[in-house]
């Protein structure tokens, strides 16, 4: 085993470059948000699909076109509104009276990154058209299913402040989402640079220094990184402990969780904890890989109960518990 993990160490050295070019060409554009910039990486190198929650003007809708623009692919912004239809996503198919025949249009979400802006703005009828393009990689119109091109991920943006006119996404739409992202104020020095670097400055234009190719030989490898039986088994434990904490002993937490974390948890859990160590440079995983991303697949997935809320406890906070008390190989 030490072999193949020294082969996967070789081929992380191989392809990691690419990576760190992607992320350095984001930072040129992006001040300070290193904590968002590797998730939406560690999302890319995963296959997964993420949901960034925060106030606005935190950069959230600039780093994910920043990261688009950076990987020499196709790009589509989509801004959600209430009057928007499925078909504004998926397409339709449109009636030639000449020819009597049906020809399609695809829509928007025949593209490779998708920036869906402001989700929670539109129905749920408009939501739920991800859920195929999301899960299935693939798009049905008139009976006919068109598959995406690799790679295809969503990128989601919503803002928690404001309610008013609203849909909040179901717990169906948002189990697809690999990470959920709660995005936080920049320090001040970041703000003074913000500042130093975008008022009265013409914009950085983001040049494309990857191509999908890249990401695709990255994705390969993050696939082989090795990860021990007992650290499987740890993650395990994690996604059972959200069901039933009890069995493993946490204390006064009965009563508190309302449903637990999904078995797609767990293979998420897995493969975002290998694409943390690819990113550090590792051809292996350790509990600490899988200590950094458990919160962000975690959390909209622990859905509390009234009495929970209560108490004033979070799903993030029930999270903390869990991995403070689950025994760490």
């Amino acid at each position: 085993m030490d072999v193949d993990v020294k082969q996967v160490a070789e081929q992380v050295a191989k392809e990691s470059p690419s990576v760190r070019a992607l992320q350095a060409e984001i930072g040129r554009v992006i001040v300070g948000q290193a904590y968002l910039v590797e998730r939406l990486l560690i999302s890319l190198l995963a296959d997964g699909h993420v949901l960034l929650e925060g106030v606005p003007g935190l950069a959230k809708t600039l780093s994910v076109k920043t990261l688009a623009q950076a990987i020499n692919t196709k790009f589509q912004r989509i801004q959600f509104t209430p009057d928007l239809l499925p078909a504004d996503l998926l397409g339709t198919l449109i009636y030639n009276p000449k020819t009597g025949e049906f020809t399609t249009k695809k829509g928007p979400l025949f593209s490779n990154i998708i920036l869906a802006d402001e989700i929670n703005r539109a129905p749920a009828k408009v939501q739920s058209a991800l859920l195929e393009a999301m899960q299935e990689r693939q798009i049905t119109l008139g009976g006919q299913t068109y598959p995406l091109e690799d790679p295809f991920m969503v990128m989601a943006t919503q803002n928690p402040i404001e309610q008013e006119g609203t849909y909040p996404l179901p717990e169906a739409q948002i189990d697809r989402f690999m990470l959920k992202l709660k995005i936080t104020y920049p320090t001040k020095t970041e703000e003074s640079e913000i500042m130093n670097r975008v008022a009265g400055k013409a914009a950085i234009k983001t040049n494309a220094v990857v191509n999908p190719e890249d990401i695709l030989r990255a994705r390969a490898v993050v696939r082989n990184i090795y990860i021990d039986d007992k650290i499987k088994n740890y993650i395990v434990n994690i996604i059972c402990a959200t069901r039933d904490p009890e069995a493993y002993k946490i204390k006064n937490m009965k009563g508190l969780i309302m449903y637990g974390a999904s078995p797609r948890a767990t293979i998420y859990l897995n493969i975002a904890s290998k694409a943390y160590a690819f990113m550090k440079g590792r051809g292996y995983v350790i509990p600490d890989d899988v200590k950094a991303v458990g919160a962000d697949i975690l959390r909209h997935r622990v859905i509390v109960t009234y009495e929970a809320e209560a108490e004033q406890m979070t799903s993030e906070d029930i999270v903390k518990r869990i991995f403070d008390e689950v025994e760490v190989p």
